[in-house]
């Protein structure tokens, strides 16, 4: 069994190097934030309650966050394990998370840090767009559509999160620094704990994270 956690300040490529690690591994991401942004969209109770920590860069409260995932936990597809993106994001939610894994018999088996540099990060979040038709993604900086504004794949108008600007970017960071940093410690004290270099070429990150994942898993 393989329970997993990225780590990572937002923009450090958790999601990307998730979906590969589904593909490989066939356990599930799990993903606070696409969880808050279906909510969201859908309008229920948790969505409209997130949205305005959400719009001002402010991390969701822990209450909030918990609820959701608890609820997550007890589908079927994690029961061969997991991997979370964007939980826990403080030792809060890290002590709760341990209490849920306990009583239901499980345990994390790495804890994996995606390290990329600030500047680098805050390019990253300005220039991405998505597709919302397709799905596909682009950056106006790194990875650019061949027309300004329009996807490459199916040919629709691309959109930029609305989070997505420099001022709610540095509170995001400001917030990260703060709460979440702590969790390297946490974890490394476990020794559960490894960090990868995120500015290298997204192949070369996923073949160290895979190393890493199988060297912690191993431990197990």
């Amino acid at each position: 069994m393989k329970n997993i956690i990225l780590l990572g300040a937002p923009g450090a490529g958790k999601g990307t190097q998730s979906e590969r690690l589904v593909a490989e591994y066939g356990i599930p991401q799990i993903s606070t934030g696409d969880l808050l942004r279906s909510e969201r969209k859908s309008q229920s109770a948790l969505g409209q309650e997130a949205a305005g920590y959400m719009d001002s860069g402010k991390l969701v409260p822990d209450d909030l966050v918990i609820r959701m995932v608890e609820k997550r936990f007890a589908e079927k597809d994690c029961a061969a394990g997991f991997i979370l993106d964007g939980f826990p994001r403080t030792v809060e939610q890290a002590d709760k998370l341990g209490e849920m894994l306990q009583k239901s018999g499980k345990s994390l088996s790495a804890v994996i840090n995606i390290v990329v540099a600030e500047d680098i990060l805050i390019k990253r979040l300005l220039g991405r767009r998505k597709c919302p038709a397709c799905g596909a993604n682009f950056n106006v900086y790194f990875n650019p559509p061949a027309q300004e504004g329009v996807c490459d794949v199916c040919g629709a108008q691309l959109e930029q999160r609305k989070d997505d600007n420099e001022e709610t970017i540095r509170e995001r960071f400001l917030v990260y620094q703060n709460q979440t940093q702590p969790l390297v410690n946490y974890y490394r004290g476990k020794g559960l704990y490894a960090e990868i270099d995120g500015e290298q070429a997204a192949d070369e990150i996923y073949s160290r994270l895979r190393q890493e994942v199988e060297k912690l898993c191993g431990q197990g």
